[in-house]
């Protein structure tokens, strides 16, 4: 993979750590219920369902960080499975979820993808 991309697939992985701190152990807190606009009520039932989702961005995460750092044909290969499982998963939650989503997840997911098979 190029630089670039493994940029790309990395700063991913970041995002995906922060989101899972988000929803793990900081749901319930001012910064968590602003990321995701709870109220303090809401965010208090739902914090088991968020650690939830949380720890499933995590592996998103750990899967992105395995195909950046492993070697090709490998490395090329988790890459792309996992930047389609963010898209995938940024596509389900704009549409159920907040549109907001598409941005924040999908398009840096598409882009990098697009990143790292033009780079193979």
């Amino acid at each position: 993979m190029s630089t670039l991309a493994t940029v790309a697939v990395l700063a991913l992985a970041a995002l995906h750590v922060y989101i899972l701190v988000l929803e793990m152990f900081l749901w319930t807190t001012p910064r968590g219920r602003a990321a995701f606009g709870t109220t303090p009520e809401s965010a208090e039932a739902t914090k088991a369902l968020a650690a939830n989702q949380g720890l499933y961005n995590g592996f998103l995460a750990a899967g992105l960080l395995w195909g950046a750092i492993a070697a090709d044909p490998v490395g090329f290969q988790v890459s792309v499975f996992f930047l389609v499982c963010v898209a995938v998963a940024g596509a389900y939650g704009a549409a159920t979820a907040s549109r907001k989503i598409l941005f924040v997840q999908t398009v840096p997911a598409l882009v990098a993808l697009a990143l790292v098979l033009v780079a193979h």
